[in-house]
């Protein structure tokens, strides 16, 4: 094992943790996460409060301009984005076959595909060779195109025909319109707009960094929004609202719940919705979606709320040091099926809210013309062997 420093006639090495866990690679303006306090910001403002009190176009103008909008700004904001939500021809075209290539792996596979084709239909050019204001305008394009692209996929894929963007809806409620027809309740439309805003961003996560990694070899905004779709379609990173869900299916009663969790603790398997790798304390985003679940309430929210208590419980006798609390897929899960979307949309409906939030990071990370290069340490049979002879 080499020593921790090794000099190179280029650059130092550094031995660093798995996963990079704790390790700062930037600076960032962005927000950030302080999970012993299970506090989270975006800029200078607390996320939760602003999940609680703004609408989805504000938190979407701080973090793509740096600044809560007064009004007048905010509307202009507001009209622009919208009208951006219409697809150009060549990708509503091709959604179809796009829906159909995609099958049971779903929108989030799908929309991959369909954010290519809308880099190259509108014309992006990499991050590098562009000013702040042009990356910004396609940034806004993006993110503004993504839920006309994942409820346009979500409806093929189910044999519905797409239902075009409403420019005077809000952006929640116009996603939850395209996802079904209707214009959804009041109390659903912002049930969903809280929960995208407490998501769109969340510290230098998977996704985010994989982002920040592209856009630091100066691609174009899609080509960065791509890698990172690719890195939340992994099930450790954005599958865990329906899992959390069917865990309540599974448990089905509260008379269950012990012997249910218990079995599967002693067994070693993960309880899905607890536990977050940098939380230490009680997850915010899940302390305000309980709110939110419980404003609706019903079986399926007093189940949970049992299931909470009584898993949190039983982690502390079977797993005492270690705190164990629910993280933000287990009410959103919850949220989300009160509020009538189907479970194959949870993780599309985070990445329409994520999408804002990688936007954000891909803008900082081209202020930085250095490309983002780590080292890996070789590990295998030691060189140089000669090759051998064809025989």
């Amino acid at each position: 094992m080499p020593n921790n420093r090794a000099a190179t006639a280029a650059t130092t090495v550094v031995d660093v943790p798995r996963g990079l866990a704790g390790v700062v690679v930037t600076d960032t303006r962005i927000g950030d996460v302080r999970g012993r306090e299970g506090f989270y910001h975006y800029r200078q403002y607390s996320a939760v409060e602003l999940a609680r009190t703004r609408g989805f176009e504000d938190v979407w103008h701080l973090l793509v301009h740096g600044e809560l909008p007064e009004a007048g700004r905010l509307a202009a904001f507001t009209a622009r984005t919208a009208a951006l939500r219409r697809l150009p021809d060549e990708v509503g075209a091709a959604l179809p076959a796009i829906a159909a290539a995609s099958g049971r792996s779903g929108p989030l596979a799908g929309m991959r595909t369909a954010l290519s084709l809308l880099g190259a239909a509108k014309g992006f050019r990499p991050v590098y060779d562009i000013d702040a204001e042009g990356r910004r305008a396609d940034s806004l394009v993006a993110s503004a195109a993504v839920p006309t692209v994942l409820t346009a996929l979500h409806r093929l894929g189910r044999g519905l025909d797409p239902v075009e963007p409403r420019d005077d809806l809000p952006y929640a409620a116009n996603y939850l319109y395209m996802l079904t027809g209707s214009e959804p309740e009041p109390l659903h439309a912002r049930a969903i707009e809280q929960y995208l805003i407490s998501t769109i961003d969340h510290g230098f996560n998977a996704s985010t960094f994989t982002a920040r990694v592209i856009a630091s070899t100066g691609a174009d905004v899609a080509a960065c929004l791509v890698g990172a779709v690719g890195a939340l379609s992994g099930p450790l990173h954005g599958g865990a609202p329906s899992r959390a869900l069917d865990t309540l299916d599974a448990i089905g009663t509260p008379d269950r719940i012990d012997s249910w969790i218990r079995e599967r603790v002693l067994a070693g398997d993960r309880i899905m919705g607890f536990g977050h790798p940098v939380y230490r304390t009680e997850d915010p985003r899940s302390r305000m979606l309980r709110g939110i679940a419980e404003q609706f309430g019903g079986p399926l929210v007093d189940l949970a709320v049992e299931v909470e208590r009584r898993v949190e419980a039983i982690l502390a006798e079977l797993k005492p040091g270690r705190e164990l609390h629910t993280n933000v897929e287990f009410y959103a899960g919850v949220v989300m099926e009160l509020c009538g979307l189907p479970r194959e949309m949870f993780t599309p409906t985070f990445a329409a809210a994520r999408v804002v939030g990688w936007s954000a990071n891909i803008l900082e990370q081209a202020e930085d013309s250095k490309i983002i290069r780590p080292a890996a340490r070789y590990v295998g049979p030691v060189p140089p062997v000669a090759v051998p002879l064809m025989v």
